[in-house]
């Protein structure tokens, strides 16, 4: 459900463009959805849409293009790894793999304790510290081998008193 300082906040989007040009600011309402919400429902691109006044399906196009917003539930902990060309040659799958192991889970799914939601990604732009990952779409993870990952879920599990 979308609130009333959920609006408040996609106004302040919208007032940064011209007012011929609101929908300019789909990227940022879509954005504060998964902020609030961690995910973007049917529901919400249909909100959005009718407060840009746009189509439902062009935010949906958006939705859809972009990785970085999640189509359904996830975890707290979204770990995407990236599997473009550079981080595989430098052990990005295999880190995909230990991750899977690790968590008990494949690509595209979450624990079922809700804590982790295991991705594969694009290209993150850092080939050099390959393989590298991103966790919540904000803090990226460079020369991810098997010692650090461990240390990054066993570090969000104590965290979350799991250790």
């Amino acid at each position: 459900m979308i609130t009333e300082a959920t609006k408040q906040r996609f106004a302040r989007e919208v007032a940064k463009y011209p007012a011929d040009q609101k929908q300019s600011a789909v990227m940022a309402c879509l954005s504060i959805v998964q902020q609030e919400q961690g995910w973007v429902s049917a529901e919400s691109e249909a909100v959005i849409a009718d407060y840009l006044g746009m189509p439902q399906i062009a935010v949906h196009e958006v939705t859809t293009f972009y990785n970085m917003y999640n189509q359904q539930p996830v975890g707290k902990y979204k770990l995407a790894v990236c599997t473009n060309l550079p981080c595989q040659l430098r052990r990005g799958q295999d880190a995909l793999h230990h991750l899977e192991h690790k968590l008990g889970i494949a690509m595209g799914e979450t624990t079922a304790d809700g804590l982790f939601t295991l991705q594969q990604c694009e290209c993150l732009g850092a080939c050099a510290d390959a393989p590298v990952m991103l966790v919540n779409d904000r803090s990226m993870c460079s020369f991810m081998d098997d010692e650090k990952l461990d240390q990054l879920v066993d570090g969000l599990r104590a965290a979350e008193g799991q250790a």
